[in-house]
């Protein structure tokens, strides 16, 4: 009796154990299942949060695009003050940063001159001031046109300017004065409070830089070409390095007219301003005033800027340019 009941307790025993191993087989299994699934799915599973997301960007981005569409566009000047800013560290400003508005709201006019009757061509000079670049350099030459790059003094952001004049066939500088209302001035900007020394000390350098500088004239400068005194001091300093004056008369009440009599030497000066403003028909029409201009007085003297827009006008005026003779400015004076 004692066998029989010990068999069947194995017997119990073996059976549990083997219900046991299925069930653990079939929890195993399972287990495997999902993990494969997790592993092996996982491609398919982020394919399709990717495709998910990008259907998502693309049903936002038309409304992104209406939204920039109901946007104001930009002006011209606003535009070109953009791009010349990405060209270089510091914002190009307009023109009329050269003129002195606070006094006056219109440009100072052109030194009164004779109406002159000649057979010969009238000369017109074009002055492009505030050149401190290559690309700028670049952008005149393409122009194929006669016309005399001012050149700024080298500074920490147009350290250049010196090498750039070198291997230009002529150039003029363009010397910062003290303006009466200016914020962006650059430096070793010449001052009505600078003493002789001072002045002559930066004329002698600027020669130095510039060796065939034969004129400069002068970046802003209401301020500083408004002061006799000052005047007297900047001319006696340009007559002991062999320069001469063009008075940008970015004011109408400029006393180098008086000072460089007082001199007994002849006053030069700008005649029309072409791109105080920068939008390009208004430079054509500039430019047209400025023909205009040297076929009543024989000459004229224009200054304009390295501005995408003053370029291209010039570009597209070139047929204008046949009823005068394009000249630098020492073949005018």
């Amino acid at each position: 009796m004692s066998k029989r009941k010990t068999r069947k307790k194995n017997n119990n025993s073996a059976k549990i154990l083997k219900y046991i191993a299925w069930v653990l087989a079939v929890i195993a299994l399972i287990l495997s299942s999902v993990v494969a699934g997790y592993y092996f799915g996982y491609g398919d599973g982020s394919s399709e949060v990717i495709k998910h997301e990008k259907n998502r960007i693309q049903k936002k981005s038309p409304k992104k695009e209406k939204t920039t569409a109901k946007k104001k566009p930009k002006s011209v000047n606003k535009r070109l003050r953009e791009v010349l800013k990405k060209e270089s560290k510091h914002e190009y400003i307009s023109a009329d940063h050269e003129l002195d508005f606070k006094k006056s709201a219109v440009i100072p006019k052109a030194a009164k001159k004779p109406a002159i009757l000649t057979s010969s061509k009238p000369k017109l000079a074009i002055i492009i001031d505030d050149v401190s670049t290559q690309k700028h350099v670049r952008d005149i030459n393409a122009l194929g046109l006669v016309l005399t790059k001012s050149f700024l003094p080298p500074s920490a952001a147009r350290p250049t300017t010196p090498k750039l004049a070198a291997n230009a066939k002529y150039y003029m500088v363009h010397l910062p004065m003290e303006a009466q209302s200016f914020r962006a001035e650059e430096p070793y900007t010449l001052r009505i409070t600078d003493t002789q020394e001072k002045i002559s000390k930066r004329i002698k350098k600027i020669k130095k830089w510039f060796p065939r500088v034969q004129y400069i004239n002068n970046h802003t400068g209401s301020k500083f070409t408004s002061d006799e005194v000052a005047m007297n001091k900047l001319i006696y300093a340009f007559q002991n390095n062999n320069i001469s004056f063009v008075d940008s008369r970015t004011t109408a009440t400029t006393m180098a007219p008086k000072v460089l009599k007082n001199f007994g030497l002849k006053y030069v000066s700008r005649d029309v301003f072409l791109d105080h403003e920068m939008d390009k028909d208004y430079v054509k029409g500039q430019i047209k005033e400025a023909i205009r201009f040297a076929r009543v007085h024989g000459s004229a003297i224009a200054i304009g800027h390295p501005h995408p827009n003053t370029l291209q006008a010039l570009r597209e005026s070139k047929k204008l340019f046949k009823d005068v003779d394009l000249v630098y400015i020492y073949q005018i004076y």
